[in-house]
């Protein structure tokens, strides 16, 4: 199905004052048109998607405000106000003594045919998950599934929307919707009860919820869940991963818990002790995380994904994209798993012996194979004297301040897989130049290696193969190919583990 755009612009330019409604209308991009903003003492702006522009040299003044709130419904809670029967968004911003200073009139557009990529996950019955970064489009595409449920499907599909964005202001839902049924909600803190209220109520066959953020809400959505309900909605974060580090919406994944092993289950497991895992079915069956207009990753079966990602396992992602001619591409992606990437943004100097924190491993295992190794270790009690933060997995997915506070500060990090012997001597030789001259020279040899491949790739080369690395190397060569925003991924099983870099 061609895409096809309907934003009833001329309603959102008709709430403007004259001087500010003019310049913008002979813009000739008008249609591209994201938001205006108009702020207390300062000239109005139009934003689009390339550039953003002054309207007027004259800066607002109260009367405009006032000229644009007095046209619009009022303010909720939430301070969001609507144009009735339209998808526009008007946001105020408030003094300390609730006068409105400041607008954003935002274009609420209605897209039809922007599900084409994930059509076959929606007509599955299983419950999908949206995510992605504000403005990527997720609301648009959580209004055409709306549409397409009841139109097409013929599914009793109630949405619960909480501001109005999925159907539009007033009593009369917005053409968009087609079909389905809309629920407005009083005030934001009662989305939840009026997500059970929807089911309780209404008999519907598939609930549409935007923007689940409160743990409240994320126990409604498991309770519809589990009362046979397809639900599709949107939350807070760009990624799987980002529900699993977020303890309010981790439900939504099946929740995370921390459990403790015995010694036998531990050593066949290869891992440690203290290990973290899912606590129960997922709410929501399909994650697809929007990363752009017209390109989705799709995690097919979050179950398997989340407890891959848990034990540290490389997980495989269905990227699928519209191309020029509007057919859809698929690609099977396996992404490069925590441990053998890098969250550095600097290395440790050449030359600077390692300064190394210990965070959530064994120091006394560290001292005792720098002992084997006749290394002399400089372990320091502050983060700031630190030149190496070392920490386990299970501290580094969970993201703990320590963590927090050496990504702020660009420190490097060193991600344990486990605290075993082997994989502190791998850390060690890998941190410390024990080996002379001559692992100076390897060093500079495979960074020089992996600049040239990124040049090349930038030529025009599709793929190129690097030599094999230990971890360390590897890491160092991961952040050159990032720093050049060409993508890269280690392949095979040491000694012969390699990085490959190529565009894609």
């Amino acid at each position: 199905m061609q895409k096809v755009i309907t934003d009833d612009l001329d309603a959102l330019l008709n709430i403007l004052p004259p001087h500010i409604r003019q310049p913008l209308c002979r813009q000739a991009d008008i249609s591209q048109l994201l938001e205006v903003v108009l702020d207390l003492g300062r000239p109005p702006e139009a934003r689009f998607p390339q550039r953003e522009i002054v309207l007027n040299s004259k800066e607002i003044d109260q009367e405009d405000i006032e000229h644009v709130v007095s046209r619009v419904s009022n303010f909720g809670d939430d301070n969001r106000a609507g144009i009735e029967r339209t998808l526009h968004r008007i946001s105020a911003i408030r003094n300390r003594k609730g006068r409105i200073v400041g607008l954003t009139c935002r274009v609420g557009r209605a897209v039809f045919g922007t599900i084409k990529v994930i059509d076959d996950l929606i007509q599955t019955g299983k419950s999908v998950l949206l995510l992605g970064r504000p403005g990527v489009g997720k609301t648009t595409m959580l209004r055409e599934v709306a549409r397409v449920l009841a139109d097409n499907l013929k599914r009793r599909v109630v949405i619960v929307d909480t501001s109005n964005e999925i159907a539009g202001d007033g009593d009369i839902p917005h053409p968009a919707i087609g079909h389905a049924r809309r629920m407005q909600v009083k005030t934001p803190t009662m989305q939840h009860a009026v997500m059970i209220e929807a089911v309780e109520n209404h008999m519907p066959e598939v609930i549409i919820i935007d923007e689940i953020g409160t743990e409240l809400e994320a126990q409604a959505a498991r309770t519809i869940a589990e009362r046979g309900v397809q639900l599709v909605g949107t939350a807070h974060g760009n990624t799987l991963e980002n529900l699993i580090m977020n303890p309010t919406l981790s439900d939504l994944i099946g929740g995370i818990q921390s459990v403790t092993l015995g010694d036998e289950e531990a050593k066949r497991r290869g891992t440690q002790k203290s290990i973290l895992e899912r606590k129960s079915p997922p709410t929501f069956d399909i994650v697809v995380e929007i990363q752009d207009r017209d390109k989705v990753a799709i995690h097919p079966d979050v179950s398997v994904v989340v407890d891959a990602i848990l034990r540290g396992q490389p997980v495989a992602t269905e990227v699928r994209w519209l191309d020029e001619s509007g057919e859809i591409r698929i690609e099977k992606q396996t992404p490069v798993t925590t441990t053998q990437k890098t969250t550095k943004r600097k290395q440790v100097r050449e030359g600077e012996p390692p300064r190394l924190y210990l965070f959530g491993v064994n120091r006394g295992r560290i001292e005792q194979a720098a002992k084997e190794l006749r290394l002399s270790l400089d372990i320091v009690n502050n983060l700031s004297g630190a030149n190496l933060l070392v920490t386990s997995k299970s501290y580094y997915r969970r993201k703990l301040q320590k963590v927090k506070d050496a990504e702020s500060a660009n420190l490097p990090i060193y991600v344990l897989k486990s605290n075993t012997p082997a994989q502190v001597r791998q850390l060690l030789e890998a941190v410390y130049p024990s080996g002379g001259m001559e692992k100076k020279d390897r060093l500079k040899l495979a960074l020089g290696e992996a600049e040239e491949a990124v040049g090349q790739v930038k030529n025009g080369r599709g793929v190129v193969e690097l030599s094999p690395q230990n971890a360390y190397i590897r890491r160092l060569q991961h952040l050159i190919a990032e720093k050049a925003s060409i993508s890269s991924k280690s392949l095979g099983k040491d000694p012969h583990r390699r990085v490959t870099i190529y565009k894609d």
